[in-house]
């Protein structure tokens, strides 16, 4: 477990929360691009990068297929093929029986990503280890823990609820189509917050915004992110030329972000979702990766008409009863 920088994941009382990675890998992608959008798995990168030596040396790989040999070793060859890390599970997976208890609930109570580096219910992951994540979730020593999941394989996600009620269980989408495939999906499933994570936004068609939050309001969607795409500008170069296919222009704009670079979606598309969140009652958090749109200094033309969006909102929901 360790601290995180994605920026959206805190702790209870508001400070930087955690990620744990319990497996790692998946088949959400097609050589490292995620299915449905096109966009770099940074996961994958990191993989095949500066984690790539550490990953090869755990064969412990997923065995959902009926593998031969030479299937298997060609598995163990590739980093980002799901592999199961037992020993990162055990740091959440303790017993009140073989625990000091009284210890453990002294702890400050924590907000902890699972699998930002996988998929809990990604392509690829056998049930079993979904399970044994979920379990450990639902311990009593965990309780006063809040578990961020998040899914850009929404299907698979009524397959285990209800879900434990310190879960907050969301779904990744990158455009109008996926968002209302992920309300339809979430409006199946029980937990306590339901959200959507917008990032990378990466094309919008205008919507009718009582559709959206009669969509919202029946699913009971507590919270949205939205955010951009980030990469190299190589990586994001060809993203575009992805998106675009055969039909140009791209309302997206290549923006440097730090050491980076980010697609940034139209102020006008964050403008009509964040309205529409705001007539539903819905909680919305701006990543950092929009500064570069959302800036004083980039969005000066957009002052007069949207000035509240010149500073990022970052809210949080509020659990029930807290």
């Amino acid at each position: 477990m360790q601290k995180t920088r994605i920026e959206w994941v805190k702790n209870p009382d508001g400070s930087q929360g955690w990620t744990l990675n319990p497996f790692t890998g998946c088949h959400n992608h097609t050589n490292g691009l995620c299915k449905g959008g096109g966009f770099p798995c940074y996961a994958y990168r990191l993989a095949h990068g500066r984690l790539k030596s550490r990953y090869l040396a755990n064969e412990n790989v997923a065995d959902n297929e009926i593998m031969t040999f030479p299937r298997h070793i060609e598995c163990i060859a590739d980093p980002f093929y799901p592999r199961f890390w037992p020993e990162r599970l055990a740091e959440i997976q303790r017993g009140i029986d073989d625990y000091d208890y009284q210890t453990y609930i002294k702890q400050k109570p924590r907000g902890i990503f699972i699998c930002d580096m996988s998929d809990l219910f990604g392509i690829g992951i056998p049930e079993e280890w979904t399970a044994k994540v979920l379990e450990a979730i639902a311990d009593d020593c965990n309780s006063f823990h809040r578990f961020y999941l998040l899914t850009k394989q929404p299907q698979n996600l009524a397959r285990w609820s209800p879900f434990p009620d310190n879960c907050w269980v969301g779904v990744t989408a990158t455009d109008h189509n996926m968002l209302q495939r992920a309300t339809g999906h979430l409006r199946r499933i029980k937990a306590t917050i339901k959200y959507i994570s917008l990032e990378p936004l990466l094309k919008w068609q205008e919507q009718n915004d009582k559709w959206l939050i009669e969509d919202w309001q029946a699913a009971c969607i507590n919270w949205l992110i939205i955010g951009a795409c980030t990469g190299t500008k190589v990586e994001l170069l060809q993203a575009v030329n992805r998106i675009r296919g055969n039909n140009p222009p791209l309302d997206l704009a290549l923006m440097p972000y730090g050491k980076r670079w980010t697609l940034q979606p139209p102020i006008d598309w964050v403008q009509e979702i964040v309205a529409a969140a705001d007539k539903a009652g819905i909680p919305v958090f701006l990543k950092d990766n929009l500064h570069p749109l959302l800036s004083k200094q980039t969005a000066t033309r957009f002052h007069r008409a949207y000035p509240d969006y010149c500073e990022l909102r970052q809210e949080m929901p509020k659990e029930e009863g807290k």
